[in-house]
């Protein structure tokens, strides 16, 4: 029997994928919408069984606001918090919010329908690798943690940033060419070139790589910055 749900995210490409992802499963979506500030109000009015609730920042003070609220008006909801690799802040403070579970944003499919499943029923959905992890990094926490998200902003050329941006935006070839002021051919070699650049294969795989590192984020501070297009 399929799921009732909602799926928020910041980045609305990856909600709306996993979205038609899950419909074609047999699981009711009554919404997928971005950015989460908004997830409260929105899971209020609809009351799904199971919230999805995707963030890229789940260590940010505050990221969690919005399921707390939930928690408070529509208990009976399971919020499901799909994430980056989690440090151990992430983590403790999905579930201190009132997750009922937390999975990679990396997760297959089948993966989230597990976790779903488990939050529906009142179990807690984490993978226990996900705890192990955690767990370790409490105990041995790394002195410098490596930065993937910088790593690969550094690959991208400022043209290359804005076109990542406007592929997370969910724009096709047209309207990044509209956007940027250029030809579409153009606009798509510099898809091309983001692609191969980021090792992806499509699209959705770079949007999904860039939100799970931390890589939109850090592109978007990039873009708003002195010397930068805006």
């Amino acid at each position: 029997m399929g799921v009732r749900l909602m799926v928020v995210d910041d980045h609305r490409l990856l909600a709306e994928a996993l979205a038609s992802a899950l419909k074609l499963r047999g699981h009711r979506v009554l919404a997928a919408a971005a950015p989460t500030a908004g997830a409260a109000e929105l899971v209020v009015s609809r009351a799904p069984e199971v919230c999805l609730f995707g963030t890229a920042t789940p260590a940010e003070p505050g990221a969690f606001d919005p399921i707390v609220r939930i928690g408070r008006e529509r208990p009976q909801v399971a919020v499901v918090v799909l994430g980056p690799v989690p440090s151990p802040r992430g983590i403790a403070a999905a579930f201190a919010a009132g997750a009922a579970g937390y999975v990679r944003h990396d997760e297959r499919i089948e993966g989230v329908e597990r976790a779903m499943a488990k939050a529906r029923a009142g179990e807690a959905a984490i993978a226990p690798q996900l705890l192990r992890g955690a767990f370790a990094d409490l105990l041995h926490p790394p002195v410098q943690p490596d930065d993937e998200g910088q790593r690969l902003l550094r690959m991208l050329t400022p043209r290359e940033v804005e076109v990542l941006l406007r592929v997370a935006e969910g724009d096709d070839t047209r309207l990044i060419a509209a956007g940027m002021g250029i030809a579409p051919s153009t606009a798509r070699t510099h898809v091309q070139r983001v692609l191969m650049k980021l090792g992806v294969g499509s699209r959705l795989e770079a949007a999904a790589l860039a939100a799970r590192t931390g890589l939109l984020d850090r592109a978007a501070a990039t873009r708003k910055g002195p010397g930068r297009p805006a």
